[in-house]
């Protein structure tokens, strides 16, 4: 750049000339470059503006697109897919209807070992055997001494054991944060819970992640990150479900059963109070799959919903139902009752003879066998097949668990008027407890179709309409003089009105088809109070043998009776339902003394 003179030759030589004074110049072409010096500085700081301004408008745009992207697009929770990402452990807790923890997660250390780094791998392996019996000490030494340069020791250890391998000293054993799953309860409400266990595992980190049961059907909502500290609230109710399973175990016992299920169930809302399944299982302690033997040898079989069995004459009601909400019949009405009824090369028989005609509701209190059959004809095969499809009988229970999906009712190959006929008495049709539990809660409270669930919803709105209310109250005074004068006299309980209906099913042989002599289903599906049904009761034990007497008895009378009876004794107080009790006589009133 060519700097212009502050003070030029030419010029100071002409002002000395004509008389002028040259400083002037000098100051003149001082203020002149000052000018020019702050002019240039101005356009340069004008156009580091405009180019910042430039960036900050691209900026703001970019973000305001990816707001506007985001505001249109479906919301979801970010997910870590990356191998390395870290692993998410924590778990929603699970409670009951009360608030009370079912499962929830416990923090706890893992235990591995990077050989390498060991200074005495001979006297690690001993004393890792010692706290741990069932390891193996020359497996372990082995591993200690050989090239490898990682082993993992135990998944998961208590406070006691990770204090006593802290004790041994060795810096090549070293522990990793775990989150597990705790169920404080143990077995209680075991097959609902189902459990819990590790999925991806790093060092510092594993992925829980349900295995059965609510926590694996639910999994997704027990993991979201969003939902972590919201609770999963069920429908159980701890007490009730301690009491149910306490009582369910003694009739076992005293029995003989094989195993049993529970169901106590809110007639109008379809949540389940409570549901056991015997022999059970402590989560806590998950035992392995069968790999052999029948499926319900197995603690971890689910008889209340994965349990499909013909459940004898509890569905004589359904029959009855309908007929009475067709219009077919009254409780009244004369049937004929002549056993054995001829049906081609078949007989049906009645357990004991009820001579030749009964009125309809008799016909449900004495459980005719006949009587049921012939009004089964009246009705058909396919209206009776879609009463009992809007019931809930032809597809697998909608409850949430995972074992839920494999609760397919066993259906007939062939609708015919044979098989219309055994059906209505409960043999040829093969259901699960809880579908049971469900269709009586739709028949006795009001004829609101009632779906079963585990799930805490006070806002639960009735399901359609499948008989009319005319024809619930019918059923309610129906089955309660089913256990005031038929057969299931034993389900009296003193304050409480039961009612209900038996049902005892010859258990279907596993092999060569046919049915065992000696080897029964035995059920009783009630409600309780009887006027105004709230609760609805299933109790089911398989092969029972009651031995009191000189004879076995055999007979839902004799042995699910009596179990139910005692489970409404125990709970009925624990729901908050008041013991109707009988005035021992008028009382007296006098007018006070003046």
């Amino acid at each position: 750049m060519i700097r212009t003179p502050l003070r030029p030759l030419a010029r100071i030589l002409e002002a000395r000339r004509k008389g002028e004074n040259p400083d002037a110049i000098e100051r003149e072409n001082i203020r002149l470059r000052h000018e020019e010096m702050r002019d240039r500085a101005r356009r340069r700081a004008e156009g580091r503006l405009l180019v910042l301004a430039g960036l900050f408008f691209i900026g703001f745009t970019a973000v305001g697109g990816k707001m506007a992207v985001l505001a249109q697009s479906e919301p979801a929770e970010p997910r870590i897919s990356s191998a390395g990402a870290r692993i998410l452990a924590q778990r929603a807790d699970i409670v009951d209807r009360q608030g009370r923890v079912l499962a929830t997660n416990f923090d706890t250390h893992s235990l591995y070992a990077q050989p390498q780094q060991m200074v005495d791998p001979v006297r690690a392996a001993e004393k890792l055997a010692e706290i741990f019996p069932d390891l193996d000490g020359e497996r372990l030494l082995r591993d200690f001494t050989g090239t490898r340069k990682f082993l993992w020791i135990r998944r998961t250890l208590s406070p006691e054991q990770k204090q006593a391998v802290h004790d041994i000293g060795e810096p090549g054993l070293l522990f990793g944060p775990r989150e597990m799953r705790l169920y404080p309860n143990g077995r209680l409400a075991a097959h609902v819970l189902g459990g819990a266990g590790f999925g991806r595992e790093g060092v510092h980190a594993a992925e829980v992640v349900g295995v059965a049961g609510i926590e694996k059907q639910l999994d997704e909502r027990l993991r979201d990150p969003a939902r972590a500290h919201e609770p999963l609230t069920l429908s159980l109710d701890l007490s009730v479900q301690a009491a149910m399973e306490r009582v369910l175990l003694g009739g076992m016992k005293i029995m003989n059963a094989k195993g049993a299920a529970g169901i106590l169930m809110d007639a109008h809302s379809g949540e389940v109070i409570a549901v056991a399944s015997l022999p059970d299982f402590d989560p806590n302690k998950r035992p392995p799959l069968p790999t052999e033997g029948n499926p319900d040898d197995s603690p971890l079989f689910n008889r209340a919903v994965q349990g499909v069995y013909e459940l004898g004459s509890t569905f004589k009601v359904f029959a009855l139902a309908q007929a009475l909400d067709m219009g077919l019949v009254t409780p009244s009405t004369v049937i004929d009752t002549r056993s054995p009824m001829q049906w081609g090369k078949f007989r049906i028989r009645d357990f004991r003879n009820y001579g030749p005609e009964l009125s309809a509701e008799k016909v449900l209190v004495k459980s005719s066998n006949v009587g049921t059959a012939r009004i089964a004809l009246q009705i058909g095969g396919a209206r009776q097949k879609a009463f009992l499809d809007a019931l809930g009988f032809m597809q697998p229970s909608p409850l949430e668990i995972s074992e839920a999906s494999g609760s397919r009712p066993l259906l007939p190959a062939k609708w015919s008027d044979l098989s219309t006929m055994t059906i209505s008495y409960g043999h040829g049709l093969s259901t699960s407890p809880m579908h049971l539990a469900a269709a009586y809660a739709t028949l006795v409270n009001g004829g609101r179709l009632v779906t079963p669930t585990l799930l805490r919803d006070p806002a639960r709105t009735p399901g359609p309409r499948v008989i009319s209310e005319v024809t619930s109250a019918s059923m309610r005074d129906m089955l309660r003089k089913v256990v005031s004068e038929g057969t299931a006299s034993l389900a009296e309980v003193p304050g409480y009105a039961v009612g209900g209906k038996t049902g005892t099913a010859d258990k279907p042989k596993t092999r060569g088809g046919g049915y065992y002599k000696d080897k029964v289903i035995a059920s009783f599906a009630g409600m309780f109070p009887a006027d105004d049904p709230r609760y609805v009761l299933v109790v089911t034990l398989d092969e029972p043998v009651e031995t009191s007497g000189d004879e076995p008895h055999r007979t839902a009378g004799w042995t699910a009776v009596p179990v139910a009876a005692e489970i409404v004794r125990r709970t009925a107080p624990l729901l908050g339902l008041r013991p109707a009790i009988d005035p021992a006589g008028a009382p007296v009133i006098r007018p006070a003394s003046q």
